[in-house]
């Protein structure tokens, strides 16, 4: 899958819907996005405000729901193949 960040901030994604190529879960809450990642299966987008937002498959970091209360001021996030890491402020 692929995901691109459009002028306006926002994010167009396409591809197999599976592996993140359809962020429609969270389309809505995808405004204002600085930087994207991608592991094998799943993109994290920073916002503006230091927020994160996942999707795709949960196996390869696009569920974030335990560590999302901690997911604030990030700075940057690296990915490997199955995981994300969040830079904190």
């Amino acid at each position: 899958a692929f995901a691109a960040i459009l002028a306006d901030g926002a994010v167009l994604t396409w591809g197999r819907g599976l592996y993140g190529g359809d962020s429609s879960k969270v389309q809505g809450q995808l405004r204002n996005v600085q930087q994207i990642q991608a592991t094998n299966g799943a993109f994290a987008a920073i916002l503006a405000d230091g927020a994160v937002l996942t999707w795709g498959r949960g196996l390869y970091g696009g569920d974030s729901s335990k560590v999302q209360g901690q997911l604030r001021n990030v700075q940057q996030i690296q990915a490997t193949n199955g995981a994300f890491a969040a830079i904190l402020a």
